[in-house]
């Protein structure tokens, strides 16, 4: 199928794949308006259309702080567990309807702990909403399986602490472990006895690197602390000169360390400069394993169907393209072999062999 004939319908139905998707940065603005209204959280609108233009227009600052402070009104909404419960079951209703069949979610606990809840009683309660969510979609004929990745803030003192939750809850729906917030001056390996503890008990994880900060952070997160995947990473690039890969490069192409890479959020920090020239194309073209991913659905007004369109529309991408990022991911995810294999076999390559 040429990239020109690829409408956002056949694109829409394609099985996708997600790894990098924040919990608090998808809510639907209607649910934020009405969850804000009833714990008395004023919002900069409560209008939902204009609450939506709001948040695009606040992450297209060029400033990853910046964007990052427009989680304030999203987590404002997710102290209690009806707002958490409702958060989280809608998170898998949305996938479900952008043709997403395995889905990564993630957030930090200790963000949730405003209100009466502690950091393990927001786990559980999270927990709670995605299975509701994802019965829902099974039900509807649109399954989706979703993991849950928990997150430490690089920037607190709390980063073992959620560790000691992943594994705790690795049986219980929690697949993985990330690290996220500021990444400049804030270097993942301050928190190395939180990845030593769980690599000992054989849980994965990814890190936020690569983004606001160069080739050290991405250098640090694999090889110090040991990630298995690098979240954004789109800095990697810095260490190509002419379609030559150095050393680091070379690493993370030959041992097949995904890179979850976000274009529009991308773009919105200021880590790219359009999706045209996004290095996720000529990453993938080079042999990289890269993946396509959301990041935040809300704050960056964006859907897996509309990344897949954009690339499309302006990057060229084809079909086959889009196939080769969402199996990618599945290779990547962070859930058993067999269950990655017969997504891929079962779901994925089926799905995209009825749209060539």
């Amino acid at each position: 199928m040429n990239a020109t004939r690829v409408d956002a319908d056949v694109i829409r139905r394609l099985p996708k794949a997600v790894l990098h998707d924040h919990l608090d940065g998808g809510l639907r603005p209607a649910t934020l308006v009405e969850l804000a209204a009833e714990v008395g959280h004023t919002l900069p609108t409560t209008d939902p259309d204009e609450l939506a233009a709001w948040y695009f227009e606040a992450a297209n600052s060029g400033d990853l702080v910046r964007y990052i402070a427009t989680f304030e009104h999203t987590l404002a909404v997710m102290q209690t567990r009806e707002g958490l419960l409702r958060t989280a079951e809608e998170y898998v209703l949305d996938l479900a309807a952008d043709g997403v069949v395995y889905g990564e979610v993630r957030y930090a606990p200790e963000l949730n702990t405003n209100g009466e809840l502690t950091m393990a009683e927001v786990v559980e309660t999270v927990q709670e909403g995605l299975a509701a969510g994802m019965a829902k979609a099974a039900a509807a004929g649109t399954p989706v399986r979703v993991g849950t990745l928990l997150c430490g803030m690089r920037m607190f003192d709390r980063v073992r602490e959620a560790a000691d939750l992943a594994v705790a809850f690795r049986d219980a729906g929690v697949v993985g472990f990330d690290i996220a917030g500021a990444e400049a001056g804030f270097p993942a390996a301050d928190h190395l006895d939180a990845f030593e503890h769980l690599r000992r008990e054989n849980v994965p994880f990814t890190i936020h690197a690569g983004e606001a900060d160069g080739l050290s952070s991405i250098h640090q997160s694999l090889q110090i602390c040991g990630a298995q995947r690098i979240g954004h990473g789109v800095r990697i690039t810095d260490d190509i000169v002419d379609g030559k890969l150095g050393r680091l490069a070379g690493w993370v192409r030959d041992r097949r360390i995904a890179l979850e890479m976000c274009p529009t959020s991308n773009l919105q920090t200021g880590a790219a400069t359009s999706i045209a020239g996004h290095p996720i194309t000529a990453l993938k073209d080079l042999g990289f394993r890269v993946t396509l991913n959301t990041d935040n659905r809300l704050v960056s007004g964006t859907t897996m169907t509309r990344e897949m369109s954009l690339l499309v529309e302006e990057a060229g991408w084809t079909v086959e393209d889009l196939r080769t990022v969402t199996v990618n991911a599945l290779k990547s995810a962070f859930i058993p072999f067999d269950e990655r294999k017969a997504l891929i076999e079962d779901v994925v390559l089926p799905g995209y062999a009825a749209a060539l």
